[in-house]
């Protein structure tokens, strides 16, 4: 079935990406928007566009009716979630297609399954997916979490089966801590997802973090599009990313690859996701998967040339994957600057009006923005403003086109973590590219002693 109307059920630069994928493919564009986004760039450039609400997000981008309505007035015949938001809600899927629109994201049950840590777990290792040594649903008692913390040995992770960005998980180095921090971590689980249920895992002591990027058709078939190297992160939010990773073989990537794509393609999977792994001495392990599109999905772009917005698109409309995965060619090398409103010294978010923008440009580079001069960044949302994306004929052509890049952006009237990327791209261990999860907390805590 075409679309010829989409609602992108977001906002900032994903809002924006989305509306431009779809005026490339003829596709008219609904944005909705709370009272504090009435001025943003892609309200400005939609076809139409709908107020859901006041600022707070749980009054409009998560108001699940309002948005349906917005659908509704508006005669739009489809709903992109962007990420964020909505995105991995399996009941607004289930409702967007109850109301006969066309839910551009996976099918709901595929979404259910992987947003809950444990069944993902489940459902990966029957897949074939490596995991991580741990227990094999959620804990049950203390005992139980005693004999699979022997087995496997300290340290061990908890982690809550719901949620993420580290909360609800604590590592425990010995026996002795393992009665209290399973206490906290059920705890923390419980006041911040309303699910108190945790499960152990292995402690990797030093990984790298590396997601395969998958897209299926839902009717069996499925490709890999190469895998990303997301390990500069910061209390487990990513900073920067790239792709190819510098420590990932050919061999080992065909190797992943094909069966992460044989995983989705028993799944019958639909659209595209993204399985993310643990990799320390050689070995990947699976610690979950995220059923949308990735904030870092353009360095996958820049190195196949493949529009992933637009192949979301057109699996929604039930069509075929447009490229078989031996046409699929991996070239060169693109990194990607996540650029946040924030004093990058203590992190503290930065709103305010921006007074001069100016956006780098040249061959081979992207912002994706949804900023101007005059804009006021509002204090409600999360603080990412826009995504530096560069790409080279190989990384070390990358990293010197992406530091004339960064010394051309300007963004004036707010702090932005510009600074910082100029900074980290000098430094010896992140040109060689030896660096792990654990890295960039590091290189930060030295950084600001250093201030």
């Amino acid at each position: 079935m075409a679309i010829s109307k989409v609602l992108i059920a977001n906002r900032g630069e994903i809002a924006l990406r989305i509306h431009r994928a779809c005026h490339e493919m003829g596709i008219q564009t609904v944005a909705v928007h709370s009272t504090a986004d009435a001025d943003a760039m892609h309200v400005r450039l939609a076809d139409q566009s709908v107020c859901i609400g006041p600022a707070p997000a749980s009054e409009s981008y998560l108001n699940i009716p309002s948005i349906i309505a917005a659908a509704e007035i508006s005669g739009a015949d489809a709903i992109h979630p962007g990420y964020g938001f909505l995105s991995e809600n399996a009941r607004f899927a289930e409702i967007v297609e109850s109301h006969n629109l066309i839910w551009i994201g996976p099918k709901p049950e595929h979404i259910r399954t992987m947003g809950d840590k444990i069944e993902a777990k489940l459902s990966a290792a029957k897949l074939g997916l490596p995991l991580v040594p741990g227990s094999p649903g959620p804990l049950s008692s203390l005992e139980e979490a005693r004999e699979i913390a022997a087995k496997i040995g300290y340290p061990v992770i908890i982690k809550a089966a719901s949620g993420g960005g580290g909360r609800g998980m604590k590592v425990v180095t010995e026996e002795s801590q393992l009665e209290t921090l399973m206490a906290q971590a059920g705890s923390e689980a419980k006041s911040a997802f309303g699910d108190a249920t945790v499960y152990m895992e292995k402690y990797l002591g030093d990984p790298r973090h590396i997601e395969f990027q998958v897209f299926g058709d839902g009717n069996g078939n499925a490709i890999h599009v190469g895998e990303r190297d997301c390990s500069l992160q910061r209390r487990h939010q990513k900073v920067l990313e790239e792709a190819p990773s510098p420590v990932i073989t050919h061999a080992q990537r065909n190797e992943m690859g094909a069966i992460c794509a044989r995983a989705m393609a028993d799944m019958g999977y639909r659209g595209a996701g993204t399985i993310e792994f643990l990799y320390e001495n050689g070995e990947f392990y699976f610690i979950e998967m995220n059923t949308r599109l990735q904030v870092e999905h353009p360095v996958t772009e820049a190195i196949t040339g493949l529009d992933l917005v637009r192949e979301q698109i057109r699996i929604a409309e039930g069509k075929p994957l447009s490229v078989a995965q031996e046409d699929l060619e991996f070239r060169g090398h693109a990194i990607e600057c996540r650029i946040n409103a924030e004093d990058w010294k203590t992190f503290a978010p930065s709103p305010g009006t921006v007074k001069a923008f100016h956006a780098p440009g040249g061959m081979h580079v992207r912002v994706d923005s949804g900023i101007y001069a005059g804009y006021r960044i509002p204090p409600y949302y999360d603080s990412m403003i826009a995504k530096l994306i560069v790409y080279g004929r190989d990384r070390e052509g990358c990293i010197r086109r992406l530091r004339r890049a960064l010394e051309e952006f300007v963004v004036d009237g707010v702090k932005t973590t510009i600074p910082m990327h100029r900074a980290l791209l000098d430094d010896p261990d992140f040109q060689t590219g030896n660096y792990t999860i654990k890295w960039l907390e590091e290189w930060l805590a030295k950084q600001q002693g250093d201030a």
